[in-house]
């Protein structure tokens, strides 16, 4: 089982050199011109040129061997339970395979997993706290998992808010799921989450485990939670004509996951790009679920929404980079300077038939990921999930 990763213990200055390309995360410019990229302490300080930058008093160089350089990948919903083990499918390491599928950053929705999950309210804020602390401390491989995500029940008051988000919590898990199911109640307590920090993500669709129910158009829009959580449904989507209502009758995330109706998920996308609002879409896996663990989720999300969705591939990526950073209020998922040094380096597949990386992925082809970086420190190297990369990059210097 997956303990807690090695941690930076001095100054630190990681040098990535000669990379192909440079995918920023975000929609504005997803491609950055720059064929090296330097982090101190954990933070981005210089992308450019080699021969323009400071590369002096590296602790770690990697070659990148022409290969692409994207922002860590983001989960945005997940189902963590306790350490990196999951009840739903009695698997261990869970967190770790999903880093070697290229994801650094995991959100909660809720650890509605737990055995006996309490229900009252004393049990629940406290398991929140709980979760918040335990993987804030742990970060299985490196990977940061935002979790303390209470199911809010209808018995909650006002203070119980306040009182969880003084005490670190800062996510509400899926309205829905619990016993608030009606927009009333459920705009009354998202209001109360707003105000002390708290984000907020609604259940859509059809139930998805045992205690949860149909939640429609309406409880979604009056309930007004910051990310509509699957939109696609988990699995069970809404009819098209609901799908629509969302996206047009609110401003809000839109989140898509891998578990979820995958015709909607591209009728979703249709009508984001259509509307302008690309900016809206967010991908999640939405496991540990009844249908298993999917260590390569996003990067499976990113290739379908690119091959059939007809999405440029380096846009696709921003979807699980940038906008989910933006929308969650991380400080990863973009390569900028003073963001997160967060990283996936990878090519395209051995064999695959796209000439470049970005082809490849727009015909359809997973990458091969050749490592990963968390917060400047390299996590994994070739990954053990994913297809072999036609070319793999290799530290030179630590």
């Amino acid at each position: 089982m997956a303990h807690d990763a090695p941690q930076a213990t001095g100054p630190s200055k990681l040098v990535i050199r000669n990379i192909g390309l440079i995918l920023s995360g975000a929609l504005e410019k997803p491609i950055l011109d720059g064929d090296t990229i330097v982090a101190e302490n954990g933070k981005i300080t210089a992308i450019g040129r080699f021969k323009d930058l400071n590369t002096e008093g590296a602790t770690t160089i990697v070659d990148a061997n022409g290969t692409t350089v994207t922002p860590g990948l983001i989960d945005s919903h997940v189902h963590p339970v306790a350490g990196d083990w999951t009840p739903r499918q009695n698997q261990i390491n869970w967190i770790d395979s999903s880093l070697h599928g290229g994801i650094t950053t995991m959100i909660s929705a809720g650890e509605v997993h737990m055995p006996g999950r309490p229900r009252d309210v004393v049990g629940l804020k406290a398991m929140a706290v709980f979760a918040q602390r335990a993987f804030w401390t742990l970060r299985p491989g490196g990977v940061k998992v935002h979790a303390g995500a209470p199911v809010i029940e209808c018995e909650m008051v006002e203070e119980d808010f306040k009182e969880m988000a003084a005490n670190g919590v800062k996510l509400l898990g899926e309205v829905g799921l619990g016993g608030v199911k009606d927009g009333p109640t459920a705009r009354k307590m998202v209001g109360w989450a707003r105000k002390y920090g708290i984000q907020s993500t609604i259940h859509t669709g059809g139930p998805s485990i045992p205690g949860s129910g149909l939640i429609d158009k309406d409880v979604v829009l009056e309930a007004d939670t910051d990310v509509v959580g699957h939109i696609n449904g988990g699995h069970t989507a809404l009819p098209d004509d609901q799908i629509r209502c969302i996206c047009e009758g609110c401003k809000r995330g839109l989140e898509i996951v891998h578990n979820g109706n995958e015709r909607s998920a591209l009728y979703t996308l249709r009508i984001a790009r259509e509307m302008g609002d690309l900016h809206r879409v967010i991908l999640g896996t939405d496991g540990p679920a009844g249908s298993g663990v999917q260590p390569l989720g996003i990067l499976r999300m990113v290739s379908m929404l690119s091959s059939i969705g007809e999405l440029p591939a380096e846009l696709a990526f921003c979807l699980a980079t940038g906008n989910t950073a933006r929308m969650r209020q991380l400080d990863c998922g973009l390569i900028e300077v003073g963001r997160a040094a967060d990283f996936v380096i990878m090519d395209k597949a051995q064999h695959s038939p796209g000439k470049t990386i970005l082809e490849s992925v727009q015909l359809g082809d997973l990458p091969g990921i050749g490592m990963t970086i968390i917060d400047g420190i390299v996590r994994t190297q070739r990954s053990r999930n994913t297809p072999p990369a036609g070319r793999v990059p290799e530290v030179v210097a630590k």
